[in-house]
C-alpha cells in the first residue's frame, strides 16, 4: 500500500498531470465562452436567417400528444426526441473544433518563429591532406587521391 501511495505521489508530481489539469480547467471555461457565442449570438442569427426558427424548440413528443413547448412536454413526463438540441450541439462542436484548430494553428506558427532550427548534419568534410572539401561518405579524396578511410 505504501509503495502504491509513493507511485501515486510521483504520478501527480509529474508535469504532464499538472498541464492536463490546467488544460481541463481552461477548456471548461473556454467551452462556456463558445457555448455563449453559439447560443446567444450565432443561433439567433441562424434562426433569423432560417425564418425565425429556434432549434431548441424543435422536438417530437414520443407519446403522440401535442405540447406548447419542450419544457411543457418534459414536465408532463412525455419522452422527447429533441432533435433541435442535437443539431445545436453539432453546431457547438463544429465551432469549438474550428476555433481550437485556428488557435493551435497560430500557436504552431508562433512556436516556429522562436524555435531554433537544428543544424542539418554536414554533407561534406575536409580532407586532412589537401584541405579540400569532399563528400562526407568519400573514401578517397578526389583532389589529392588520399585514402580517407584510414583517417
Amino acid at each position: 500500500m505504501k509503495n502504491t501511495l509513493n507511485e501515486f505521489k510521483e504520478f501527480i508530481a509529474q508535469g504532464n498531470v499538472v498541464d492536463m489539469a490546467v488544460g481541463v480547467i481552461i477548456g471548461g471555461a473556454f467551452g462556456k465562452i463558445v457555448a455563449s457565442l453559439v447560443n446567444d449570438i450565432l443561433m439567433p442569427l441562424i434562426g433569423l436567417a432560417l425564418g425565425g426558427v429556434d432549434l431548441t424548440k424543435m422536438y417530437v413528443a414520443l407519446d403522440g400528444k401535442s405540447y406548447s413547448d419542450p419544457v411543457a412536454a418534459a414536465e408532463s413526463g412525455a419522452p422527447l426526441l429533441a432533435y433541435g438540441n442535437f443539431i445545436q450541439n453539432i453546431i457547438d462542436f463544429l465551432i469549438i473544433a474550428f476555433v481550437i484548430f485556428m488557435i493551435l494553428k497560430q500557436i504552431t506558427k508562433i512556436k516556429g518563429r522562436f524555435s531554433k532550427k537544428e543544424d542539418e548534419p554536414a554533407a561534406t568534410k575536409v580532407c586532412p591532406f589537401c584541405k579540400e572539401e569532399v563528400h562526407i561518405d568519400a573514401t578517397k579524396c578526389p583532389h589529392c587521391t588520399a585514402d580517407l578511410e584510414a583517417v
